[in-house]
């Protein structure tokens, strides 16, 4: 099971792309370099709102999130871009206006959708094009932006190299006449924004590098003559594994899967047991690899498929043993090459669904339904499909009647190595199918050196996006157009008095809106030329306009805190208390937004790095917690968090330890360390080798003031951003 790497370049890479831009990004990868690993961490530590949804029920609930088609209520049939009367009468296929017109949104949803910062898409090389244009019409018009997915961060993970979509022949008939093929990157969409392609490149599964050589042939469609006769060495016709080898048969067929394990289970001698899963809820038992009705037997090889959640991992999902004793009420497994037996416990698959909480601000999972079983099932076979994203050391494969493209390749990049590939079946050249298209669109990747500067871009982007969302009114103008509606419903005596008080707050929000559009348009001819102007001027119109609002919101707290204590009097208040609490904490949630543009514009104005500003403030900006304001935790102040990094490299910290410890970048740590050169608390030498520093100045000396990437590329591979960022602040030291 792979752990989390903080050192690997890319994986940072993606993750300051992830939290702190607000570009598109497609993370891909070739299988076992860690893509879902990237995901859940980004689910653990990202900064965000986020939602996470996949094509399947299985790949979401992998991914724990939910499918795409639930999220968006978005129906199977084909979605045609534009409007086609005709065709969405006969319900073959459905356009936009079809589509909208049927999604039945709850008040709850619409907020979700319009509260969330970033879209995760799981397992996209099985999204349709069509698919992901619909998300982006729902997306444009809940949150009544007319950017591309409304103007909603997306990430999509997955190798478009696995399993392909799933389009009927009839389907296609009707979409190639919008799209080119029906992979997600030919989505209309994606034609009209910008979209980053990182690789991981680094290879957790495999370790021999000729093995991954013929890999990335068969992934290619490229595999030479030798490399097919390296791989037909493994052809064992009728191979019958001794018991206690462990190998598992990998097949094209569900079927085929059923049989195999079938027939091996009845020749184990003993009682079969028979295990019922417990369903809850709202779950589709369909959506997991678990299974409903699970028969075991001593003896009986199986394999786990759900990752251990103990310190001690002692599982991971598609770990393989065998049973060594079973009664109803325990079972007990027994892996090859260990000691000891384990007891497994039932374990719980959750079905979820996302609400916005407004309390805390955040994005959070409900369960709505649950499975319970056994982890395990029966392994000596498996299909290519449902073991996609597993690990075995020993597999069979009967990869012969391949039907789709990408499961050849999906079937043997499962194996740590060559030496525990059997194949049953021969490998026939015209098996081995990789669409052309996906070829010619993976081929598009962006250099290393050209991928920082890109991040550099965006992040100044983000910064800017940042200051003028904290100037935007619409939120606080919709909570008191929501109150005033509502107050009448709710169970109070004084309901005239509360409505009369509720239209006047409603006009001064609304008058405020009125303020605040205007000073939008100003901001936005401001921020155009921002830095070409030294960001004076910008900074001189935010402290302006920070100002002018402050006293706009504390007139406005003012007003709900002096209400708040008169519904004190009225009985039955407690539901009115709760929504005056709602509109609290929403001004107070705009006055950190204004108090953190206000510094962003300071920082820009006296030149900070973009990474610094970064450390200074917080994109997901905390919820406020009224009437506890006193017991929150003390925020760092300027300074202290780079302390707080040399303190730990003091302690012989690795950088990437650095960053895991306090959940940031490895380029923030790198940052925070250069940093002290400046001051000389810390000594070149202890970041930078001798025989490079030299080096490295003649490069930043013929580049002048490029940014990092030219000079990186300048010096090749051997030299880390770190050592050029350590040279430039010793370089400041001795010219000051």
């Amino acid at each position: 099971m792979q752990e989390t790497d903080l050192s690997n370049a890319d994986f940072q890479l993606a993750l300051q792309f992830v939290n702190q831009t607000a570009q598109h990004i497609f993370l891909t990868g070739k299988a076992g370099t860690g893509k879902t690993t990237f995901l859940k961490y980004i689910r653990d530590h990202a900064n965000k709102k986020m939602a996470v949804v996949a094509p399947t029920g299985v790949a979401a609930i992998n991914a724990g999130g939910v499918t795409m088609h639930s999220f968006f209520q978005l129906p199977f049939r084909p979605f045609i871009p534009g409007t086609l009367s005709g065709w969405s009468q006969s319900g073959q296929c459905i356009d936009e206006s079809t589509l909208l017109k049927n999604i039945r949104f709850s008040p709850a949803k619409k907020e979700l959708i319009q509260e969330l910062d970033l879209l995760v898409i799981d397992e996209v090389s099985m999204l349709r094009a069509d698919m992901l244009d619909a998300m982006d019409a729902v997306l444009r018009y809940y949150r009544k932006i007319s950017r591309p997915f409304g103007g909603l961060q997306v990430l999509f993970i997955g190798d478009l190299f696995q399993l392909a979509p799933v389009v009927d022949k009839s389907s296609w008939e009707t979409l190639k006449n919008y799209y080119q093929s029906p992979f997600f990157f030919d989505a209309l969409v994606l034609k009209n924004c910008s979209m980053v392609n990182i690789s991981l490149k680094k290879i957790y599964r495999q370790k021999d590098a000729s093995f991954i050589e013929l890999l990335n042939g068969i992934r290619n469609n490229a595999i030479s003559e030798n490399e097919l006769d390296i791989l037909h060495k493994r052809y064992e016709p009728g191979f019958q594994p001794a018991y206690g080898d462990h190998y598992i048969t990998l097949t094209t067929h569900n079927t085929r899967a059923d049989a195999i394990n079938r027939c091996e289970l009845e020749k184990l001698s003993g009682s079969a047991y028979s295990f019922e899963a417990e369903v809850n809820g709202d779950f589709d038992p369909g959506s997991v690899n678990a299974e409903t009705q699970l028969y075991l037997k001593k003896g009986a090889q199986v394999m786990f498929v759900k990752n251990d959640k103990g310190e001690n991992r002692r599982y991971f999902n598609g770990k393989i043993g065998a049973i060594s004793s079973i009664t109803q009420s325990e079972i007990r497994v027994r892996f090859p090459d260990e000691t000891g037996e384990l007891m497994i416990e039932k374990e719980t698959w959750n079905n979820i669904r996302y609400h916005y909480d407004r309390e805390k601000g955040t994005v959070e999972e409900e369960t709505i339904g649950s499975f319970i079983q056994y982890p395990v099932r029966l392994a000596w076979s498996i299909t290519i499909h449902k073991s996609q994203g597993l690990t075995f050391e020993k597999a069979i494969i009967d990869a012969g009647a391949s039907f789709a493209p990408g499961q050849v390749y999906v079937a043997l990049s499962r194996l740590t190595s060559l030496e525990g590939l059997v194949l049953c079946s021969r490998i026939h050249s015209g098996s081995i199918m990789t669409d052309p298209r996906v070829i010619g669109f993976s081929q598009v990747e962006e250099a290393a050196v050209l991928l920082q500067e890109r991040l550099q871009q965006e992040q100044a982007v983000f910064v800017l996006r940042l200051i003028e969302e904290a100037f935007q009114w619409t939120k606080i103008s919709t909570a008191f157009r929501n109150h005033f509606e509502s107050h009448g419903n709710l169970l109070i005596k004084s309901k005239d008095q509360s409505a009369e008080w509720a239209k006047r707050m409603l006009d001064k929000a609304a008058e405020e809106l009125l303020v605040a559009e205007r000073f939008g348009k100003q901001l936005s001819t401001l921020l155009l030329s921002a830095k070409e102007d030294g960001y004076g001027p910008l900074q001189e119109r935010i402290a302006a306009a920070c100002s002018y609002f402050f006293k706009v919101i504390d007139l406005l707290l003012g007003a709900v805190e002096k209400r708040k204590k008169e519904s004190k009097k009225v009985a039955r208040a407690r539901k009115y208390a709760k929504e005056l609490a709602g509109l609290e904490r929403v001004l107070l949630f705009k006055k950190g937004q204004l108090n953190q543009a206000l510094r962003m514009g300071e920082g820009l104005v006296k030149g900070m790095d973009v990474n610094d500003l970064f450390d200074m403030i917080n994109p997901a900006l905390p919820a406020i917690e009224i009437g506890k304001k006193e017991e929150q935790a003390p925020k760092l102040k300027k300074g202290e968090t780079r302390r707080l990094s040399l303190a730990l490299f003091r302690e012989n910290k690795t950088i990437p330890e650095i960053a895991g410890l306090r959940g940031l970048a490895i380029t923030t740590i790198e940052n925070h360390l250069a940093s002290f050169i400046t001051t000389g608390e810390l000594d070149i030498h202890e970041l930078v080798p001798r025989e490079k520093i030299e080096t490295i100045q003649s490069a930043i000396r013929v580049a002048g003031d490029a940014l990092l990437g030219p000079i990186k590329e300048k010096l090749g591979g051997s030299f880390s951003y770190l050592e050029i960022k350590a040279v430039m602040k010793y370089r400041e030291k001795i010219m000051n």
